[in-house]
């Protein structure tokens, strides 16, 4: 680049030929005494080695020549002065390159080095070129450096030493050197050209905000060293670094046009915090609707707090996505769960809040707690150190009074929770590699529409994704992988959840999970689960499995579809009940669970896909359809696929309706169950009353509380043969255990009849 050529700017200076009034004795300022008519200096038009120069004896200790032309000085522009001197006669002074510094308005600025390196003429007759160069930049081999604040100069030289001497100074030569320091063809510009110091000291966020400036669609270069910039910074245009940038946790970096991870690593020199820093940008920066991580793998030493990292908001609603890289786990003591533990009251009546905990400033948010009547996967949502008080994700089932409780908190990649609410963050295309040290991703206390897709969850010590409060409202996990980090541990024995939820609307389709003690736990309503396959198996013989699927809530009304259930169960419960004696509502309801494919291997004959877990008194179902699916055991028999859990309760079978189980297929189950339940009886003896045993075949152990139709596969006929055309009345709920049913006749009949009963 040459500024003469491109631009048209003028710097050379006007000969001597042209006249000395324009050649100062002074620093060059208008007003400054000339040269002109001085006593001590002459044009001489004719010298054997210079075409016309100015012959000057010293009289003075530092004897100035300066030109009173303006030479502008421009960002990025670097000039050389020439100057070439021989001594004539008297004592032999030294010479240098000199100039004065001004800003706009003529006056000085101060503090600049206005010298460059000093020669001493050491014989008479000899040309001696002496020469300096000077810039806006701190780069290698320029003499003055200058920064931005000069807009122009006044140049020239300097004769040091002994005065008396004379020496005779050919034309003064200022050219635009700028080529020499700027590689290729210039399609960027510096940061040092503006400014820039590059010692992690000096602030070069301003010289950065005029470099991008000036590019004009340019790249902007960062060159080697350490830039701080003490206050946020965007770039609009593209920049390339080599050096590496610092600045306070506040502030943030916006790198418009490269607005990717591996461009923050480069800048920050650190895959960890180029991340914190690019997605601090993400959330304070309109301008970007993703991160891409550029296939990039992160190396992570500790959770990131990413409320802490972007620090300008509490809440988040905007759709933002990161995508396309690794997160990968490292380190060792950082990931180790907080563990408290505090005594707290809780009350029914206050179903999500426990009272008077002490200790509480220690307990952090997003918690899991446990206790006495604590069900699976209840978390601390909110705490207020003032009143001593936590709010809880879920009610506590049996919990009345005071006692002791346990607050673990697992430790996260991708922590959320210091976020009251974030919506709509999109998470697509990432391996979690969590290596049995961290947990995956923890949600804020609330939102809408957080979405998971195609990710990896690979490992994780104690959960993939935790809800600790309704962040999951409509949450989306689509096609996604969660592998257990406790394949060698026996079914019972794990500790590991791969999802939670506690709102509504939450869709999770078509994912794969391994060997954890629980894929899914489900505490809020309307959710669609389809096309996943989760596998839960161990090595035992005769293993027990554990639910794949937890239903924490009695009306759930939730899709179950096309899963397939392998070595695993669903388990439907309401241990999210503060009350959990039935005394209202819908009871366990509004269950579809259709086209599934369920299998198990080696398990113990006891082992159900379908328990229900009352956890009061007084429940019976009032909405469940159990269609297409296809139910089989291997290496084995199982007794049934269906089973109340009655560790706390057991279901009132004298109530219930709307269950459907229909359509479904059973290999190796002992006994299959349906309602309605069709059963083929003969009675081979006449007799008045036919007691009909329906095998346990009603479902959950259903009683025979309706019959739908009674309808003769054989001739009905007395001991003599003689036909019977009369109907029997059914009586329902017959037996020991209400599930026979009894057909009155007229008289002593024989015969086969088909009967449809219902347990509803």
């Amino acid at each position: 680049m040459n500024k003469a050529i491109t631009d048209g700017v003028l710097f050379m200076p006007s000969t001597f030929r042209d006249g000395l009034d324009v050649w100062s004795r002074g620093d060059g300022t208008q007003g400054s005494d000339t040269y002109e008519n001085a006593v001590n200096a002459a044009f001489v038009p004719s010298d054997q080695d210079f075409a016309g120069c100015l012959e000057l004896q010293k009289t003075a200790t530092t004897q100035k020549l300066r030109y009173m032309g303006q030479t502008p000085m421009l960002p990025g522009c670097y000039l050389r002065i020439t100057a070439r001197v021989k001594a004539m006669s008297g004592a032999l002074p030294a010479v240098r390159i000199a100039g004065y510094a001004a800003y706009n308005n003529a006056s000085h600025v101060s503090g600049l080095v206005e010298t460059g390196p000093e020669t001493q003429l050491t014989s008479y007759g000899e040309v001696v070129e002496v020469s300096a160069i000077v810039g806006t930049g701190a780069r290698g081999g320029v003499d003055m450096v200058w920064g931005r604040a000069p807009v122009y100069g006044h140049f020239g030289l300097d004769l040091t030493g002994p005065t008396g001497g004379i020496v005779r100074i050919d034309d003064i030569v200022i050219e635009d050197i700028t080529g020499a320091f700027l590689r290729d063809m210039m399609n960027w510009v510096d940061v040092r050209d503006f400014g820039a110091v590059g010692d992690g000291v000096a602030d070069d966020a301003p010289a950065f905000a005029a470099a991008n400036a000036a590019a004009d669609g340019r790249e902007v270069l960062v060159p080697e060293g350490l830039f701080h910039l003490a206050s946020s910074v965007t770039m609009d245009v593209p920049v390339r670094f080599q050096g590496t940038v610092t600045m306070p946790e506040n502030r943030y970096l916006t790198l418009n046009k490269n607005f990717d991870l591996p461009a923050y690593i480069a800048a920050f020199g650190n895959e960890e915090l180029g991340f914190k820093k690019a997605f601090q940008s993400l959330l304070n920066n309109a301008d970007h609707e993703s991160l891409d991580l550029g296939g990039r793998r992160i190396t992570v030493t500790e959770p990131i707090d990413l409320q802490a990292v972007v620090a300008t908001k509490d809440s988040y609603a905007q759709r933002r996505v990161i995508r396309n890289g690794q997160f990968y786990v490292s380190g060792d003591s950082a990931w180790n769960p907080d563990v408290v533990t505090s005594q707290a009251t809780y009350d029914s009546a206050q179903a999500r809040t426990l009272r008077n905990v002490s200790n509480v400033a220690n307990i952090p948010v997003g918690a899991l707690v446990s206790g006495n009547g604590v069900g699976r996967e209840v978390y601390v949502e909110r705490k207020n150190v003032s009143t001593q008080e936590l709010t809880l994700s879920q009610p506590l089932y049996d919990a009345e009074g005071t006692q002791n409780f346990t607050f673990t908190r697992f430790k996260y990649i991708l922590d959320f929770s210091g976020f009251e609410r974030v919506s709509m963050i999109n998470i697509e295309d990432v391996d979690f590699q969590c290596n049995s040290m961290a947990s995956g991703i923890l949600l804020s206390r609330s939102g809408v529409a957080f979405h998971v897709r195609d990710c990896f969850f690979t490992r994780p010590k104690h959960r993939g994704i935790t809800s600790p409060g309704t962040g999951c409202q409509g949450m989306l996990i689509d096609r996604c992988n969660f592998i257990t980090a406790e394949g060698g541990a026996r079914a019972q024995d794990r500790i590991s959840v791969a999802i939670n939820t506690n709102a509504n609307d939450v869709k999770v389709r078509n994912n794969r999970a391994s060997q954890f003690r629980h894929f899914l736990v489900i505490g809020g309503m309307n959710a669609v689960v389809t096309g996943n396959h989760f596998f839960q198996g161990d090595g035992e013989d005769a293993g027990v499995r554990t639910a794949g699927v937890l239903m924490a809530l009695s009306h759930i009304s939730m899709n179950f579809d096309s899963n397939y259930v392998d070595n695993a169960t669903i388990e439907w419960t309401n241990e999210y009940d503060a009350t959990p004696d039935f005394t209202g509502g819908y009871s366990f309801s509004a269950l579809s669970v259709t086209d599934n494919v369920f299998l198990s291997g080696d398990v113990a004959p006891w082992v159900a896909y379908l328990v229900i877990k009352p956890y009061g008194t007084g429940h019976y179902i009032t909405g469940l359809t159990v269609t297409g699916n296809k139910f089989r055991s291997i290496h084995g028999s199982m007794n049934r696929v269906d089973r109340v859990d009655t560790s706390f309760a057991n279901l009132d079978m004298s109530k219930g309706k709307h269950v459907l189980v229909e359509g479904n297929t059973f290999h190796a189950i002992a006994t299959p169950c349906y309602n309605p339940l069709q059963v083929d009886f003969e009675q081979s003896t006449p007799q008045r009353t036919w007691v009909v045993d329906l095998e346990d075949k009603l479902p959950f152990g259903g009683r025979a509380r309706t019959v739908e139709a009674v309808v003769p596969i054989s001739k009905i006929e007395t001991s003599s043969n003689v036909g019977v055309y009369t109907m029997p009345y059914a009586r329902t709920e017959q037996g020991s255990n209400n599930d026979e049913l009894h057909l009155k006749w007229e008289r002593d009949v024989r015969g086969e009849v088909s009967v449809t009963v219902r347990m509803d």
